[in-house]
């Protein structure tokens, strides 16, 4: 159960305020960095494109984290205390087992979400930074319009984009607009739940390797069990036999 809160949590503020801030991204691009729409086609496309892999990441997830928790408690100590025939087979195990390997896998990847997720944090304090010290009144600048922010050298645009960047006043109005609070804040949020979908997904790797070892003993122990059983049929067989043969000796 907490490591489903916590990835449902984590992949529901990755994806909804990763969404809005790709939004806000693209719309202080192309008022302040990028006023030629052809300049910036390729970077539209991207983040729709990234907003649709979005959506995808969070019905996935929404799935994956309920068959996780059906998984779990269907393997857990309570239901075979519930259901004394409850045995395992091995298209069960083998299921488990191709559960461990699949969140394994999810735990990679989204790590390199976690990463990639912390670059436009990068890029936006660098900005931000940069306004606050320009504000700063310890700085003693003389002149402001030197202080600029190019973009361009991010790759993110191309190098013949105009403006580009942002100098002095202008590179003040644009940290002081809502679109760059919001973005800004709103990208430190889906940073930590990319932290936090990661933390849950080594939390179910946890349970679900457990889980595993759990069904590799319930099933050696009902094969010794069942060996156990058919010994102790054949032993009172023989020893049925055995007083048969004696009462007719006698």
């Amino acid at each position: 159960m907490v490591a489903t809160i916590l990835c449902f949590s984590g992949v529901a503020l990755f994806c909804g305020c990763g969404h809005v801030a790709l939004t806000g991204t693209l719309t202080i691009l192309e008022n302040h960095f990028s006023k030629v729409t052809s300049d910036h086609a390729m970077l539209t496309d991207v983040i729709q494109l990234m907003q649709y892999v979005i959506y995808g990441i969070a019905s996935f997830f929404f799935l994956y984290g309920i068959i996780l928790l059906a998984e779990g408690f269907y393997t857990t100590s309570a239901v075979k205390e519930l259901h004394s025939e409850f045995k395992t087979t091995i298209c069960g195990r083998c299921i488990s087992g191709m559960f461990v390997f699949l969140t394994y896998i999810l735990g990679i990847a989204w790590l390199g979400v976690f990463g990639f997720s912390a670059v436009p944090v990068f890029l936006f304090y660098n900005m931000w930074s940069t306004c606050t010290a320009m504000r700063s009144p310890v700085a003693n600048l003389t002149n402001v319009d030197t202080i600029c922010v190019d973009v361009r050298q991010y790759g993110i645009i191309p190098w013949n984009a105009i403006p580009g960047k942002a100098c002095g006043s202008t590179l003040g109005d644009i940290c002081n607009t809502s679109e760059f609070y919001l973005s800004y804040h709103l990208y430190i949020i889906a940073c930590a739940g990319a932290g936090a979908t990661v933390i849950a997904l080594i939390h179910f790797l946890m349970i679900l390797s457990a889980n595993w070892a759990y069904l590799k003993d319930a099933s050696r122990m009902h094969a010794y069990q069942d060996i156990k059983l058919k010994e102790e049929q054949e032993l009172h067989d023989i020893t049925s036999r055995s007083k048969e043969c004696l009462n007719s000796y006698t």
